[in-house]
């Protein structure tokens, strides 16, 4: 039985080893090819590939604008204090010290006034918000994004002429 070999192969591929070799090579390249195309028909795992990239952008866009919008907060305070005369600053700063004293004195009251139970529950939800404070933000972030890309298309559906219905 002796074969003539193929083309691109050597006379010497008849060694065993080399045959082993071969094999192996040959094996290892249809394990890669099978898994590229499992990759392929695995819609669902395609599906939240997506989802996940998507997230990530939209985090992204959000810390962004977050960015920005802090930025431009603190530009426009700035401008305001650059603007307003001494007087103008000490009187806010005292309204806005009197507004808290008599908010700490609301808050007392409240607090007084409360039955015990509300108090534990929303002292309850207050730990665990605080001690679940990455994904409320992350879910925050998500909805801010969410706005802001709803208002954006429709602010552009507008300017274009459409209606979404009104």
């Amino acid at each position: 039985m002796s074969e003539q070999p193929r083309s691109g192969e050597s006379a010497s591929a008849s060694d065993p080893e080399e045959l082993r070799e071969q094999v192996e090579h040959t094996r290892e390249e249809l394990g890669a090819t099978v898994e590229a195309l499992a990759a392929k028909a695995d819609v669902k795992a395609q599906a939240k590939e997506k989802a996940a990239e998507i997230r990530e952008q939209a985090a992204a866009k959000a810390a962004h604008a977050s960015d920005q919008l802090r930025d431009k907060a603190a530009h426009a305070a700035e401008l305001v204090r650059d603007k307003t005369p001494e007087p103008v600053r000490d009187k806010a700063s005292h309204a806005a010290a009197h507004l808290r004293d008599g908010a700490a004195r609301a808050g007392h009251l409240a607090a007084e006034k409360t039955p015990e139970p509300l108090r534990e529950k929303a002292g309850t939800a207050a730990t665990t918000a605080r001690a679940n404070r990455a994904p409320l933000l992350a879910a925050g972030a998500v909805a801010l994004a969410l706005l802001l890309i709803l208002r954006r298309s429709r602010s552009r559906s507008r300017s274009r002429g459409w209606s979404c219905g009104r």
